[in-house]
């Protein structure tokens, strides 16, 4: 949807809000709709906020922002541990002061007097700040005994070739905006307010297309070129709660209306996969490239028939297709919600791109959603030689903070 007024007619605050709260509900179905929805267009100075700079997503909830949201055009994916003696007082601080700084981020104010300006000129731009928990987290402060089952360290894979430094961490801080000067201010300011409580360990850049670069709104693609989150579980669903968020009453209540959050740099072997002709591409995903439908026909959102064949009896969808492997009724009903950004850190001596994903899954239980997935994905996956893992991490994500709460006060004060 695109709206090009000219310059001297002055966007009124009601269109402004109902065209945002168009982009809004368009992102609720995420699965589907990987950015917001409305573009609107430049105005003359003095005139409000377009849509893409006026959205702002709230701090307080039942879960955390940055699950269910809308791709953002930017993202920092920022780890951190604590400092040598910094224990659970020290992290309850941190988290308070971190959490008090998202709100303020979050709603598009400064931080304070010594807010750098960074974004003064921008509104909130769909900002979110989200905050999970590394496994070593607990023993550096004293709650061992409160550590999910869940976060339990991952299984090994064939083809992973993690690199330590980059990988796992205490805390972790999951920044996404629709300006890339905003998602700076924020991870600036995160940055500072950990003051001498933690030490960044590993942080990465990514990005996906802006609100408003497509005609209507459209599942993402990646750096493969292929339409990556057909597949995902979307809000509408009546099982997506129990796939994404940890319910009340298990075993450990701090966690209710909380997920964990799977972090994979998975670095894409472009020059191999753009030798590899059109056809080829598309057997080994599964999908078409054009409009990321099956290669068993209908369009992106229509169900993969893994019975059909072709003339020559053989699956229509190749039986280690990535799409195959990875759908939900290979692997028992297991699912999780992709949200990734994807990144280029620069070309090598060679000429090689440093590129491609980084991953980021959302679910209720990594061993039930992640685990059995990428475990049928490392015996066989057709994609395999294309890509390589080469940094992961996994995270618990608490639920969202009420009034007055900050981010982990359930687990850190009880």
């Amino acid at each position: 949807m695109r709206d090009h007024a000219p310059h001297h007619e002055e966007i009124s605050r009601r269109r402004l809000l109902g065209t945002a709260g168009a982009a809004g509900a368009a992102g609720l179905v995420f699965g589907a709709a990987g950015g917001a929805a409305a573009h609107a267009a430049a105005a003359a100075p003095g005139t409000p906020l377009t849509a893409v700079g006026a959205t702002a997503v709230p701090f307080h909830g039942a879960h955390q922002a940055g699950i269910t949201q809308p791709l953002q055009a930017r993202g920092h994916l920022v780890a951190f541990d604590l400092a040598p003696g910094a224990g659970r007082k020290e992290a309850a601080a941190l988290m308070r002061r971190w959490s008090a700084v998202a709100e303020l981020l979050m709603a598009g104010k400064p931080v304070g007097d010594t807010d750098s300006g960074v974004a003064l000129d921008a509104g909130p731009c769909a900002l979110t700040v989200t905050f999970g928990f590394g496994a070593s987290f607990f023993d550096r402060t004293g709650l061992v005994a409160r550590r999910p089952v869940a976060l339990d360290p991952l299984p090994a894979f064939s083809s992973d070739r993690l690199d330590a430094k980059r990988s796992n961490g205490d805390l972790w801080v999951q920044i996404g905006a629709d300006d890339a000067l905003v998602a700076f201010h924020a991870l600036r300011a995160i940055q500072r307010e950990a003051g001498a409580a933690a030490k960044v360990r590993w942080q990465m850049n990514g990005f996906n297309r802006s609100p408003g670069a497509t005609a209507h709104p459209m599942t993402a693609r990646n750096l493969m070129g292929q339409v990556d989150g057909s597949g995902n579980p979307k809000p509408s669903e009546p099982d997506f709660d129990e796939r994404i968020f940890v319910p009340a009453g298990g075993e450990q209540a701090w966690m209710t209306g909380g997920s964990y959050a799977v972090v994979r740099r998975i670095r894409m072997l472009l020059d191999d996969w753009e030798r590899l002709p059109l056809k080829e591409q598309e057997r080994v995903i599964g999908r078409r490239k054009s409009d990321g439908a099956p290669l068993t026909g209908g369009s992106e959102t229509t169900e993969l028939d893994l019975d059909r064949t072709g003339p020559d009896g053989k699956p229509v969808i190749p039986g280690n297709a990535h799409a195959r492997i990875s759908a939900p009724e290979q692997n028992g009903g297991a699912a999780m919600l992709r949200r990734p950004f994807s990144f280029h850190d620069g070309i090598g001596p060679d000429g090689t791109p440093d590129a491609g994903l980084l991953f980021i899954a959302w679910q209720a239980d990594p061993l039930t959603g992640f685990v059995p997935v990428q475990r049928k994905l490392d015996r066989g996956d057709a994609l395999s030689p294309f890509i390589r893992h080469e940094a992961s991490g996994l995270f618990a994500v608490p639920g969202g903070p009420a009034k007055g709460e900050y981010v982990g006060m359930r687990l850190l004060e009880s």
